[in-house]
């Protein structure tokens, strides 16, 4: 007999509504604007990529079979010595780290990719990047939104997620905050993932890495980094990060994706070798957005705005002490379009995440319309 086929949906019936898809009455009432829309609610990149990693990109176009997933060497080791001179990350193995098809993806697929199901639960930011929970719902884990430990009480969590700096709001966790999230995921055998990839943009300190020798005295024992080359290299388009960690927690992945066929492309792995060799195109880029932050946050700021966090990421985290569904509104009839940010939690009433990532000129554009009154 033919075995019953599951009906179309089912797997998307588990999740909530696309996030953009709510917002695009707001989107286009900035459209409307007379001078064009100012799109400020994705961190897209809009400057171009580096000479230097379009070189490397197409150096190996010629390169007919097939890539390995593991990455080759040179990328390895790229990351391996980026890491430990960017953030100060020691004793990394490059056998533990493992190119992905964009973060996205790794952190969406992640709780499958570690074999956990319906028995299990990921624990994510109280305010978090949509796609933590996404990743836990497909594979049909229980979430738990919680900040402090103490929440969970007596539980006892297969996988915790932690983002710093965060997505949306830029908060850093300070050393000491991330030492107790990993002396409570050992008693526990928890696994804890961090979400690394803003790590290069703080404005305001440092941000320490969950792998940094002061925050998990050099064991990576159940501790999984992801970093992305989207926000610092300008390589959102060619889908290009990594995860790295515990070597048995990446030998595991490894496998699974090698069954799957999940490898990055070979140009791409070229691209992210070079990407990662060179330190001088990330600071520029950094600052650029250092200083379309600081138009952007006096405007805002002008204009009756309070920004909290932000001490990191590419993105300002504000407020008018209204809803934000109506801060939306109030910032598309002046043609700027921003997040909700109801998008990244339930408990997230009267802000909104504004994003850097826009042209110099329309990053002028939009300040120039937040002080107009």
């Amino acid at each position: 007999m033919r075995p019953e086929v599951p009906p179309r949906g089912r797997v998307s019936a588990l999740l909530p509504e696309f996030p953009w898809d709510t917002i695009a009455s707001a989107k286009a009432k900035a459209a409307a604007h007379p001078d064009g829309i100012v799109d400020l609610s994705v961190g897209t990149p809009v400057d171009p990529v580096d000479p230097m990693i379009r070189t490397a990109l197409s150096s190996v176009a010629e390169v007919p079979g097939y890539p390995t997933t593991h990455g080759t060497p040179e990328l390895r080791a790229a990351a391996v010595e980026a890491l430990k001179r960017r953030y100060g990350i020691t004793g990394l193995d490059p056998a533990a780290v493992l190119p992905v098809v964009g973060t996205k993806e790794l952190i969406a697929g992640l709780p499958r990719l570690l074999g956990l199901g319906s028995g299990d639960m990921v624990v994510i930011p109280e305010i978090a990047y949509p796609t933590y929970e996404v990743g836990a719902l497909l594979a049909g884990a229980r979430v738990l939104r919680a900040d402090g430990l103490t929440r969970l009480g007596p539980q006892t969590p297969a996988l915790i997620y932690v983002n710093s700096p965060s997505n949306p709001t830029g908060r850093v966790l300070g050393v000491e905050h991330l030492r107790k999230v990993v002396a409570f995921a050992r008693e526990r055998g928890t696994i804890v993932a961090a979400d690394e990839c803003y790590l290069g943009l703080a404005w305001a300190g440092r941000a320490p890495s969950l792998l940094d020798p002061e925050v998990c005295a050099g064991d990576h024992t159940n501790l999984l980094v992801v970093h992305s080359l989207s926000k610092t290299s300008n390589l959102a388009s060619y889908r290009a990060g990594f995860i790295a960690g515990d070597p048995a927690l990446v030998a595991e992945l490894l496998t699974v994706r090698r069954h799957a066929g999940m490898i990055v492309p070979f140009p791409v792995q070229a691209a992210m070798t070079a990407a990662l060799s060179d330190d001088a195109h990330e600071a520029q880029q950094r600052e650029r957005y250092r200083k379309r932050r600081e138009v952007l946050r006096k405007a805002l700021l002008e204009a009756g705005f309070r920004i909290d966090d932000s001490q990191a990421g590419l993105y300002l985290w504000a407020t008018r002490g209204t809803a934000c569904r109506d801060t939306l509104d109030w910032l598309a009839e002046r043609g700027i379009l921003a997040a909700p940010g109801d998008f990244y939690g339930p408990g997230v009433r009267e802000h909104v995440r504004i994003a850097l990532t826009a042209t110099d000129e329309r990053i002028a554009a939009a300040a120039e319309r937040l002080t107009a009154g």
